[in-house]
């Protein structure tokens, strides 16, 4: 049977009045035992829960009077209590498979569960997807859900996911977006296989078979020093380009037939071209702002937004259930960034001389054009400093991908009189994908919202993030 542990009870709530306790087991939800915080979600919103839980070995029924919707107040370890639908794909540019040894385990995790898709928005292939499955998705409505496309020519799709079930998962696609589903698709674009005539080709196939997709974003592989597959590389700046021309030419045709663009690409794809971002209204609302597509003309009208003085609604993470779900955990790109609290690291009581934005090299080639803006709104000169990702290596540029040694490796070179600010998409729980700390950094860093209305409360020296200076 599974079961699902229990890591918090809030203080006051119908499950802590009730007597739960961290570390029961949950059993079963009003004699169901659900195999998900989804249907957990949904059994208890009941106003009379029924609990089966086991404590120290023994099992207890517990009864908790709520209000009709209100939270029961407990907090699970996992989304998933079965068992997590891992890939049994074995794509070539698949980023898991290029981390360097000796990396913590949890990050070597491929999942392929539309379960996890729906509560996070991660990207499934739909490979290991059942009919059980498109039943239970439809009956309970588990929209919005996110789809690894890649191509629908269906022998390059098996070749892209070296998997003989790609060439014909997408069947599901179909089958979801027949029966109202709302599905996001991705491309991952490697060059000289899915790229030019075949990215065109792809297009040509959502419209075809696919035309009620909400969007399509075409995002570059990206390629670490330590892949082990020589056919996978970075994309020229030519081949960026010619994407782009691709994608911008569909755009127009989807337009034409559809009323919307449906296609966007990656901003990634923009900064390798060297070629303007389309303004913000292009991206009609950023659906896809978390897979890297409009995040910049978002950041940008964020923080003039916030240097004129009006309110916008902070970006953040937006998709999937997990935005109201009671009991799902944080995990992956919504876990909680700092962490629990930890001591602040001493420093220099001295006034600082200036302020330093530590960012990934593509972080910083979206930030420059702002610096007049910025340098002029703060009491202190503003400097921006790229790091480069040289854990990783290969093309890898972005700010969410920076380690902790590669950050300290950029501070011991900065002047010990300045403010550095790191943005919080750095961390998980407190931690840097290589697993350093706060503690393990040279000099205080002092983490601020990803968003640009934190960047400009804390270049006004506003606490932009809190328990976060360290």
């Amino acid at each position: 049977m599974p079961s699902a542990r229990v890591v918090a009870v809030a203080p006051g709530s119908p499950a802590g009045s009730a007597g739960i306790l961290p570390g029961d087991e949950l059993l079963s939800v009003n004699g169901e035992a659900v195999r998900d915080v989804i249907r957990y979600q949904l059994q208890t919103d009941e106003p009379v829960v029924e609990l089966e839980l086991r404590r120290g070995g023994l099992e207890l029924d517990v009864a908790v009077a709520k209000g009709a919707g209100e939270p029961l107040g407990v907090e699970l370890a996992s989304a998933v209590f079965d068992q997590v639908r891992t890939c049994d794909n074995h794509c070539p540019f698949c980023f898991i498979h290029q981390l360097p040894k000796g990396m913590r385990p949890s990050l070597s995790l491929k999942d392929d569960d539309y379960r996890l898709s729906f509560l996070y928005g991660n990207f499934t292939t739909l490979t290991r997807f059942t009919e059980a499955d498109l039943e239970r998705v439809v009956t309970e409505r588990l929209s919005p859900l996110y789809v690894s496309i890649h191509a629908t020519d269906p022998d390059l799709r098996a070749q892209l996911l070296r998997n003989r079930r790609g060439a014909t998962s997408l069947r599901w696609l179909g089958a979801l977006l027949d029966a109202g589903i709302e599905v996001h698709g991705q491309v991952v674009v490697c060059p000289g296989i899915n790229d030019g005539a075949a990215l065109d080709d792809t297009l040509l196939g959502v419209l075809d078979r696919f035309p009620a997709l909400a969007t399509v974003g075409v995002v570059p592989l990206g390629v670490s020093d330590h892949t082990t597959e020589p056919e996978m590389r970075a994309h020229t700046t030519a081949e960026a380009a010619a994407v782009l021309d691709v994608v911008h030419a569909w755009q127009a045709r989807f337009t034409a037939v559809l009323g919307r663009a449906l296609v966007y690409a990656a901003d990634e794809y923009y900064l390798l071209a060297d070629r303007p971002f389309p303004t913000l209204d292009a991206y009609d609302g950023c659906p896809q702002h978390e897979n890297g597509i409009g995040m910049v003309r978002t950041f940008e009208e964020e923080v003039r937004a916030a240097l004129a003085g009006r309110e916008l609604t902070p970006t953040g993470t937006r998709s999937g259930f997990f935005a109201w779900v009671d009991g799902a955990p944080a995990t992956g790109y919504r876990a909680s960034r700092t962490g629990p609290a930890a001591s602040t690291i001493s420093g220099e009581a001295r006034a600082p001389a200036g302020i330093t934005i530590l960012t990934g090299e593509y972080g910083a080639r979206a930030l420059d054009p702002l610096l007049p803006e910025l340098d002029a709104a703060a009491a202190l000169p503003v400097r921006v400093e790229p790091v480069p990702n040289r854990f990783f290596g290969g093309n890898i540029g972005v700010t969410g991908l920076l380690t902790g040694v590669d950050v300290a490796k950029a501070l011991v070179t900065m002047p010990h009189d300045e403010r550095c600010l790191l943005p919080d998409v750095v961390l998980s729980e407190g931690r840097f994908l290589d697993g350093w700390t706060f503690d393990d950094l040279p000099r205080p860093v002092e983490v601020v919202g990803t968003d640009g209305a934190s960047l400009v409360a804390a270049l006004h020296g506003h606490a932009p993030h809190p328990d976060t200076s360290r």
